[in-house]
């Protein structure tokens, strides 16, 4: 079931117990299994949300962030091509992102083409760490799918609300206010008229690549044609 927003104007101190740190571990060792991989290939990438922040639980997911434009085929010869490959865009004006789908918790999500900062800023406002950092066993604030500020203290996480301070939260997280007000206002819309999905999600056929597939909806599609054309 999709968290819901929430709205807290005080604070909540979160205390991790010994199952909780353990659970962490085993995700940053994950994650850090799949960085190393593309790290040595000469890939960058991050990991993002609940496994940089620390509040994750057994049912979180893995999620990789190659932020720079890569051939697909390096990344798949380095990770392999998983068990499902989609092509996803969330509006026609933003950017067309690669999904791999390695298992049932980890994805590595990569751009078509150059990624906007607003777009770079969505990461950023859930907190995004790079290998060195996990290896450090590093835990960085970011917002979560409720609107609620995780800021990693020693033994846990304090909580913070997001509604009413959006202003606060950008310069915690060094990010935009727009992007602040943006995530908010998805959300927040989400929660009262359902989720309204994203523009385009295409599956990439076994026998095909990334690039060939994004080239074919390129062609057929005006919007997305237009959006690739201003970032070129």
């Amino acid at each position: 079931m999709a968290k819901k927003p929430e709205i807290l104007h005080g604070t909540r101190r979160i205390v991790y117990d010994d199952q909780h740190w353990q659970v962490f571990r085993d995700f940053r060792d994950a994650a850090e299994d799949r960085m190393l991989r593309l790290e040595e290939g000469g890939i960058r990438c991050l990991v993002y949300g609940s496994v940089a922040r620390g509040d994750v639980t057994e049912r979180s997911d893995i999620d990789l962030l190659i932020p720079d434009r890569i051939p697909s085929y390096r990344i798949e010869l380095l990770v392999g091509k998983g068990i499902r490959r989609e092509l996803v865009q969330a509006t026609p004006s933003s950017v067309l992102k690669g999904h791999l789908y390695l298992d049932y918790r980890t994805t590595i999500t990569f751009p078509m083409f150059r990624m906007m900062s607003r777009e770079r800023e969505f990461y950023e406002w859930g907190g995004t760490i790079d290998l060195e950092q996990v290896r450090e066993g590093a835990r960085v604030p970011g917002v979560d799918k409720r609107l609620i500020l995780i800021i990693p203290t020693e033994d846990g996480h304090i909580e913070r609300g997001v509604v009413g301070y959006e202003a606060r939260t950008a310069r915690e997280l060094n990010v935009s206010i727009e992007i602040a007000k943006e995530r908010v206002r998805v959300l927040t819309r989400r929660d009262s008229v359902g989720r309204t999905g994203v523009y385009l999600t295409h599956q990439v056929p076994e026998d095909s690549t990334y690039e060939a597939e994004a080239k074919h909806l390129i062609d057929r599609d005006p919007a997305l044609r237009r959006t690739v054309d201003k970032r070129t």
